[in-house]
């Protein structure tokens, strides 16, 4: 398990907290959710940069039974070059085109999706490549769960039309070798995950990868 003890006993806090407060009506029983919910945020407080005002501020913001959040990635390598997308939220690192799953729309289809809008490339999901627990995987710390979800995607059209947009920089194709050379954005994807995608690519015949 990559993720610290210290990080798993605060989201599992934070979890319990959220969800009770979402179907418990008994004040008293809402008080001590809320005290809960106060401690998971200032261990995560304690033991990162955060302020526990911007901690309280993310808890404040979730609703509902508590479950892992979704991360889904668009995987296209095409003439042995991966397409990644520099994240202008990220301080231009690279990355695959993903982002959280969207309400009502399936996982290939998000892939899709966000392949066309941070790459500017038609494609098509093919084949789920691997379905990961964040927690397990060295990513930067995160106060949620996520599950990171990767599809492998063919080009549909390999003329691209990258319009404006909030998200990305610039788009480009990289070789494997070409990958150390990057800064990546290691909160959504890492150079040793990329490099197992190439594998995959070599071995298509290989099943999907799971925790």
């Amino acid at each position: 398990m990559t993720v610290p003890q210290w990080l798993d006993w605060a989201q599992r806090l934070q979890a319990i907290a959220q969800t009770g407060l979402h179907f418990t009506q008994e004040a008293f029983d809402r008080e001590r959710f809320a005290a809960i919910q106060e401690i998971a945020a200032e261990m995560m407080a304690a033991q990162s940069d955060a302020e526990v005002e911007t901690v309280r501020g993310w808890f404040g913001m979730q609703a509902g039974y508590t479950t892992p959040k979704v991360d889904v990635r668009g995987v296209v390598i095409h003439d042995g070059r991966m397409l990644l997308a520099r994240e202008k939220l990220d301080g231009g690192r690279w990355t695959l085109p993903g982002g959280w799953a969207d309400v009502g729309e399936s996982p290939s289809v998000a892939a899709e999706r966000e392949i066309l809008e941070e790459a500017g490339y038609q494609a098509k999901a093919v084949k789920l490549l691997a379905f990961y627990d964040r927690n397990k995987h060295p990513h930067p710390y995160y106060p949620f769960h996520a599950y990171k979800v990767f599809f492998r995607c063919d080009l549909v059209d390999e003329r691209q039309n990258l319009a404006p947009n909030v998200e990305t920089e610039e788009t480009g194709w990289f070789t494997e070798a070409e990958l150390d050379g990057l800064e990546l954005s290691i909160g959504r994807v890492t150079l040793a995950q990329l490099r197992h995608f190439f594998d995959h690519a070599r071995h298509p015949e290989w099943p999907t990868d799971f925790d």
